[in-house]
Order: C-alpha cells, then sequence, then structure tokens
C-alpha cells in the first residue's frame, strides 16, 4: 500500500477502506476458523479475493439485514499466502499459563467473522466461503452465535457496555501512521469460552455482581475490588483507559450442555488485547487473576490481521503487498 494512505484519524481516503471491523452488532454471527493444508494456498487466496464480490450477493436482495464478513490471516497463513512484509504486529498467539487458568493456543489460519440481522444469510455466506475452499483447508472450529435477549451473554450480563463508538472505535481498532503499509487494518484476537453454569448460577445475584463489576439489572458499574471489570481495565501513561473493540456473541447446544461466550476483540496493536488476557490468567502485582474464570474456560486461542479492504484486493491482484 502506498505510504501516502491518511492515518485513521484523518479524512477517509478510497485507498484504506477497512473491512467492517466496525460494524454495529448483530442478531447473529457466524465464526469459522480453518487451517491451509499444503498445497491450499491458491484456494485461499481465491476466495479471500472472491469474498467481497459474494458478500454483496447475498446481500443485495436484503439491503436492511446487514450482512458483512471480516476476513483475518494468521502469521503462518500470512507467509505462506504472501510471504514478506509481514504486519508488525503479526505473531501467532500466545499461550498463558497462570495459577488456576490456561488460555490455550490453537491453529487457526484463516478466520471469517460474518454477522447480519438474519441467521440464514449468515449461513448462506459460510456455505460459499467452504464451497470455494473446497478441500484445501480442515475446519478448525465453527461457531454459530446469536443475540440474546438486551445485548446480555449467557451468564446474564449486559455485554459491551464500554466499547468506543465513532472516531474512538476507529482509533482503538484501526492501524494507522504506526505501520504505514497495513493502516486500516487491525488485530482479531479469538477465544472460545465454555461456561460452568451449574457453579454460576448457584452464586446470589450479589455474588455474580462481585465476580463481574457491574448491577446486572443495568449494566452500571458497581464498587467491587478484583472483579472482572477492573482486571480488564488497563490505563495508558496518561491515566487513560485504554479501548479495544470487542464484539463478543453467545453460542450453546442446551443439548449438549454447551453455554459459552465467542470472544474476539479488534485493536490497532494486538499488545492491548495480549495484557488485558495477561492480566486476566496470569494477574498482577496488585490482583488477579480474573474470577469470572473460575466460571468460564477458554478452549481456543487465535490471532489474526485483518487487511483493509483494499489491502485485501491488492493481495489478490498482485500476491504480495506493494
Amino acid at each position: 500500500m502506498s505510504s501516502s494512505l491518511p492515518s485513521v484519524t484523518s479524512v477517509p481516503s478510497p485507498r484504506g477502506r477497512p473491512q467492517p471491523v466496525l460494524g454495529p452488532p448483530a442478531r447473529a454471527a457466524f465464526f469459522l476458523v480453518v487451517t491451509v493444508d499444503p498445497g491450499g494456498e491458491k484456494a485461499a487466496r481465491e476466495v479471500l479475493a472472491a469474498l467481497p464480490g459474494w458478500e454483496r450477493a447475498l446481500a443485495f436482495p436484503y439491503p436492511d439485514a446487514g450482512l458483512s464478513c471480516v476476513a483475518g490471516i494468521g502469521a503462518e497463513a500470512w507467509d505462506r499466502l504472501y510471504g514478506a512484509p509481514r504486519p508488525a504486529g503479526l505473531h501467532p498467539f500466545r499461550a498463558l499459563t497462570g495459577p488456576r487458568h490456561h488460555a490455550p493456543a490453537t491453529p487457526g489460519d484463516l478466520l471469517f467473522h460474518i454477522r447480519a440481522a438474519r441467521p440464514d444469510l449468515c449461513f448462506a455466506l459460510t456455505a460459499e466461503i467452504m464451497k470455494g475452499l473446497g478441500g484445501a483447508v480442515t475446519v478448525q472450529d465453527e461457531v454459530q452465535a446469536f443475540a440474546h435477549y438486551d445485548a446480555r451473554n449467557l451468564l446474564g450480563f449486559v455485554d459491551g457496555t464500554e466499547n468506543p463508538v465513532g472516531a474512538d472505535a476507529a482509533e482503538a481498532a484501526l492501524v494507522g501512521d504506526e505501520d504505514p503499509e497495513f493502516r486500516g487494518g487491525s488485530y482479531a484476537i479469538a477465544q472460545k469460552y465454555l461456561h460452568d453454569m451449574a457453579a454460576w448460577e448457584a452464586l446470589t445475584t450479589e455474588e455474580q455482581e462481585r465476580v463481574v463489576g457491574r448491577v446486572k439489572a443495568t449494566g452500571l458499574e458497581r464498587d467491587a475490588p478484583g472483579s472482572h471489570k477492573e482486571v480488564n481495565t488497563v490505563l495508558g501513561p496518561d491515566g487513560t483507559e485504554q479501548r479495544i473493540l470487542r464484539a463478543a456473541m453467545p453460542f450453546g447446544r442446551p443439548g449438549r450442555g454447551e453455554f459459552g461466550t465467542y470472544f474476539i476483540a479488534y485493536a490497532r496493536d494486538p499488545q492491548l488485547t495480549e495484557t488485558m488476557l495477561r492480566r486476566m490468567f496470569v494477574g498482577t502485582p496488585g490482583g488477579g487473576p480474573d474470577p469470572l474464570l473460575d466460571f468460564s474456560r477458554a478452549v481456543t486461542g487465535t490471532l489474526f490481521f485483518v487487511p483493509s479492504a483494499d489491502l485485501l484486493q491488492d493481495l489478490s491482484e498482485n500476491g504480495k503487498p506493494r
């Protein structure tokens, strides 16, 4: 990409358009993580190039459904698909082991985060992606998620209340002048958490609020030292709170006793999300780990770079950044 692109805080340019990372919450979401099999690189590149067209075609008859797809690429896949240069912050997900909890690193070359007001459109686009990938990939994880009541997770609390909006969201989630070749991109960290609902529901509402750090009915903060909210608050050198853009969604299969949250966070620098996870799982000199992990177990962990829509097109045409 040309070094003349503006930063995310300047006037937008027709170049460096981000993928729909900043899209609003949706009623349905599909999360698909695959690894590219040996020899599958060509098919993977072709699907990434065709993705915007498929999205437009499926969305056209239903303009109010808000169908969108964000595609991310893992570190090893980036080297295989496109070579150098690699985005500055792109590396494999780093597993974390704390005194009581573990955040595993699991395989993942490509991420597809599909959102819409209608689950059938999410399904249709996911099916088209898999048809295009054919036998070129191995599916590592596939989650069909949904909006739950008034934006609540399955633990009963409103999720995403601290998300930045507008220009603040772009500032938090999109790469700027610090890596000019990759302006407009983002880093996505994705983890699947499974909840111990029996243990959680054995707590009183007040006990749950102390764990989360919020009032269950309203989502307002409450005084709860060492809570999930406190552990996940990271302050910058000037004392301001550092923010990421969360797009977590609940999922579940009640017949199998599976209840969970698919956590995905977009950031202009993955180190911020990694700092939050380190505080959650390992703790800090002042406290932690996160008490919510006594009821929620991480079973996957992956990190991806989400190129801008323009860079993704350049990659499909040229095979490497230019």
